[in-house]
């Protein structure tokens, strides 16, 4: 009963991620012979092969917001509203090709994104013209989606990385980032903290960031029988951002709760995901 009960859970959770076309993209991903741009060893593949990419996930979505240009693309060009599953399942497929994928069908996924970054422009409520395809901008959403990634496996990785190993998680993700159109994306955790750092003066919470906070924590598209696990999910990913962007999104910390209550759950949650989503391998046949 309980080996049911841990497939239907696992194979709920990746439809979710995956999409329904999830088992045979994953397939091919995994078994199409041919060079890869991260070998078995790279920290890149531990780390997004774990359950705490569901926590840094929303997390880097929340950090990405306070960007004003950045958050007006995704407000007048994403759908995340409209089909925030399918952009789910969209970035899903995206990490998991360049992470585990061919060379060719890396190179492939990265050029169908630029060339939906390079149709996507406007201009901001203030008159400010914008470009999905800006290296500054691509800087930013990278800067901040690593971060989050890093920390959240620091926090709830199944096996934390030592101090070399998340630098060089850091570096495998440049890679993926010049593909994109980044330009001298970090290369260690020093470098990817200075890069917050210089962005910070370009970030504030505009209304669209605040609006996408509160669709994203507290209206999710969610039946409500799974909604308090995902409120342990979105909780942790607050707890996650720097002081300073959850000030912008008014999201005050209360360290007490955090410590005893917040950051246990997202530990038992994620240990829930890795459960369900790794069933143990059935013995062949003799």
């Amino acid at each position: 009963m309980l080996l049911v009960v841990r497939e239907r859970l696992g194979q709920a959770l990746f439809r979710r991620v995956a999409g329904p076309d999830g088992p045979a993209v994953r397939a091919r991903i995994h078994h199409m012979p041919g060079p890869r741009w991260f070998g078995p060893d790279r920290p890149i593949r531990t780390v997004h092969a774990d359950a705490s990419m569901f926590i840094g996930g929303l997390s880097a979505l929340l950090l990405q917001s306070l960007h004003p240009l950045a958050m007006a693309a995704v407000a007048g060009h994403s759908g995340y509203r409209g089909d925030p599953w399918g952009r789910l399942q969209r970035t899903s497929t995206f990490l998991a090709v360049t992470t585990y994928g061919t060379a060719a069908d890396a190179q492939r996924a990265v050029d169908h994104v630029r060339g939906i970054h390079e149709r996507i422009r406007g201009t901001t409520a203030g008159g400010v013209p914008y470009h999905a395809a800006d290296p500054h901008l691509l800087g930013w959403v990278h800067a901040a989606e690593t971060h989050s990634f890093l920390r959240a496996h620091e926090r709830y990785g199944a096996r934390p990385l030592d101090a070399a190993d998340y630098d060089a998680y850091v570096a495998d993700t440049a890679r993926v980032a010049e593909a994109l159109g980044a330009i001298d994306p970090p290369r260690d955790r020093r470098e990817l903290s200075e890069r917050l750092t210089a962005y910070r003066p370009e970030l504030r919470a505009t209304p669209e960031a605040r609006s996408a906070a509160r669709f994203l924590l507290f209206q999710p598209p969610l039946p409500l029988v799974v909604r308090p696990f995902y409120g342990v999910l979105a909780a942790n990913a607050v707890a996650l951002l720097p002081p300073w962007a959850r000030g912008m999104l008014w999201l005050p910390r209360v360290p007490v709760v955090e410590d005893l209550a917040v950051r246990p759950t997202g530990q038992v949650l994620t240990r829930t995901i890795r459960w369900a989503m790794n069933p143990p391998r059935q013995p062949r046949p003799t």
